[in-house]
């Protein structure tokens, strides 16, 4: 006799719902989780992130705080540091800097000064990305940044699924994790960059392994491996191609760190071509990194040379023509893969 699971009950919800249902389950069933940062109570997140939690838990539990990151990013290490597990927002992640004292050098570094016997379960909430005119302090993405920092897992969701999956998952973890939504996939009406940025989402809880990349298309003449917004481009992109005998095969990360290069491998294995597509910038990143991983491992996997489409080496244009020059848009990665599939 054959059993089968039971089909999930699912919804379609936007990531910016979706998120605000993993952390609303997880601070109704324990009791040391907690939300804190600028705007996220009252005015429910700048991207919708944290819209309702308020009502529902009230104000010792979701804490607006005064425009000080290094301030409440700090509170926030020590109440983990003290056994809770606060989710602290960091509006835009280009606002780092105020505050790396407390995110690389106690956050990420703790567990290991203290030989282990610390731990420092806190998710450090962070928004990503351009496209939309914000210039040069607002549209980053730095992924790559924290990725090259050892001590933090870095997560990077593309789809409501998986935004719900993982912030369950970084909200159970013993470790820091930061999490970093694109806007572009929160699927607000005045921002949304994806017709993708809404899809079925199971009312149940459940993790999303941190760590685990996913092929979200299978193909056979290309891998366009990448992340967060730039997977929607990459799919439609795939779909348009599909129609002049090109299929591509789509991997989403969706973690730095851990990085599943496995996956990745499997796919380069199989097509013999790698594009890595990265809103982040060109030099010592993320898009260097994995095709080092491929080629150090088995560098007769190609067929050609493999290629990349970033940001180049310069701060996000104002200019809304300037900033889609320099974004990895469905254009550039079209013209990308048309090149590679000539060689």
């Amino acid at each position: 006799m054959t059993s089968t699971a039971p089909a999930r009950s699912t919804r379609k919800l936007t990531a910016a719902k979706a998120i605000v249902e993993a952390i609303s389950t997880e601070m109704a069933s324990d009791e040391s989780v907690f939300v804190m940062g600028e705007d996220v109570g009252k005015y429910g997140g700048v991207f919708g992130e944290t819209t309702g939690l308020l009502d529902r838990f009230g104000p010792e539990r979701v804490i607006d705080t005064p425009i000080s990151e290094t301030a409440f990013i700090g509170a926030a290490v020590g109440a983990a540091v003290e056994g809770m597990r606060p989710i602290v927002e960091l509006m835009f992640v280009d606002f780092f800097g105020v505050c790396m004292d407390q995110i690389y050098n106690h956050m990420a570094k703790i567990h290991l000064l203290s030989g282990g016997h610390i731990s420092v379960p806190l998710v450090l909430m962070t928004a990503v990305g351009g496209g939309y005119s914000d210039a040069a302090q607002h549209s980053q993405c730095l992924w790559g940044t924290f990725a090259h920092l050892p001590g933090m897992k870095v997560v990077v969701p593309s789809s409501p699924e998986d935004a719900k999956g993982m912030m369950t998952a970084a909200i159970r973890d013993d470790n820091p994790v930061v999490f970093m939504y694109h806007k572009g996939i929160m699927g607000l009406s005045w921002m949304s960059k994806s017709s993708r940025s809404l899809g079925p989402v199971p009312r149940e809880a459940y993790e999303v392994e941190l760590g685990k990349a996913k092929v979200v298309r299978a193909g056979n003449d290309i891998s366009i491996v990448t992340l967060s917004l730039s997977v929607h481009h990459a799919l439609d992109i795939a779909d348009e191609l599909a129609h002049e005998g090109i299929d591509c095969e789509v991997v989403d990360l969706r973690s730095l760190v851990p990085l599943d290069t496995e996956t990745v491998l499997e796919s380069v294995g199989k097509t013999g071509r790698l594009l890595v597509i990265d809103e982040d910038y060109e030099s010592f990143g993320l898009s260097g990194e994995i095709i080092a991983r491929v080629s150090e491992r088995d560098p007769g996997l190609f067929k050609t040379a493999p290629a990349r489409v970033c940001v180049p080496d310069v701060s996000l244009p104002y200019a809304r023509p300037l900033e889609m020059a320099v974004l990895p848009t469905p254009e550039r990665i079209r013209a990308a893969v048309v090149e590679m599939m000539r060689k």
